[in-house]
């Protein structure tokens, strides 16, 4: 099969490229798919670790978070490896527990897998931010919030 070639689109099926000049996205995340020690719910705070490549964090304010299990990446690397999408960057859903203002970081919390928002003066170190809560809730209870996953 030859080229094809379609208003800023190129597809060459001999070397499976495809080329654009832009692109856009329903979902808002970017992840990649890493092997996990067990399966993991939408929206789990993950670190590496575990019997596999990925495990659930298991405390307070953990240093080593590395990412948020994705619902639906917009664009997932590595995709045809055996696991689960982890949100590396992006707008995802996020477990956490307790209250939630806008704009308040996410660390890890004594929770397996699930996150609390934290007000700036309490952050020791910047390596243990999942993200940023983009939505707030007055729920006590585990929920899933709106967040942007990153050092933000």
């Amino acid at each position: 099969q030859g080229l094809e070639t379609d208003t800023n689109l190129t597809y060459n099926p001999s070397t499976n490229v495809l080329s654009t000049t832009a692109s856009q996205a329903q979902y808002a995340d970017l992840a990649e798919v890493y092997a996990a020690d067990s399966e993991y719910e939408i929206g789990t705070i993950v670190k590496l670790g575990g019997s596999a490549e990925i495990t659930q964090t298991v405390s307070a304010n953990d240093a080593d978070v590395f990412g948020v299990v994705s619902e639906n990446p917009a664009y997932l690397m590595n995709s045809k490896a055996q696991g689960i999408p982890v949100a590396l960057t992006g707008r995802v859903r996020v477990k956490i527990i307790g209250p939630v203002a806008k704009g308040q970081r996410i660390v890890s919390s004594s929770i397996p897998g699930v996150g609390t928002a934290v007000n700036n003066e309490k952050i020791g170190n910047i390596l243990t931010i999942v993200g940023r809560a983009l939505e707030s809730s007055v729920d006590h209870n585990e929920k899933l919030v709106e967040c942007a996953v990153g050092k933000l």
